[in-house]
């Protein structure tokens, strides 16, 4: 069983252009809805992504929306705990490959640091 692990310099995550994700409002409640469109920035980035360094501004006090851990999963996709691990993993090989490109060094270190290559 591969174990999800977040790599650091990638961000794909925060890229949050709701149009590329148009079934927010299935998985956010109205509260955590309107945090996230308040971080949306005009290119589709989250506000407080830092570019240069790739990494978040905010990332201890980030919204529990943006914590890949069992409860958070739970509550929003109704993901069991045992099940996470592979969710994760499809969620960010997915954005990272919609964000960077499916040859992406990004794509290539995720899913070396998880197991799907060696």
């Amino acid at each position: 069983m591969n174990k999800w692990k977040c790599i650091s310099g990638c961000g794909a995550c925060c890229n949050l252009d709701p149009e590329s994700r148009p079934d927010l409002d299935a998985y956010l409640n109205p509260d955590q809805l309107a945090i996230y469109m308040s971080m949306v920035g005009n290119d589709g980035w989250c506000v407080n992504f830092n570019k240069a360094d790739r990494d978040c501004n905010i990332y201890t006090d980030r919204p529990d929306f943006c914590r890949v851990q069992a409860d958070t999963f739970q509550a929003m996709f109704g993901i069991e705990p045992a099940d996470l691990d592979d969710f994760a993993i499809d969620c960010c090989h997915q954005q990272i490959e919609d964000v960077y490109g499916d040859r992406s060094l990004e794509l290539l270190k995720f899913d070396r640091e998880v197991g799907i290559i060696s």
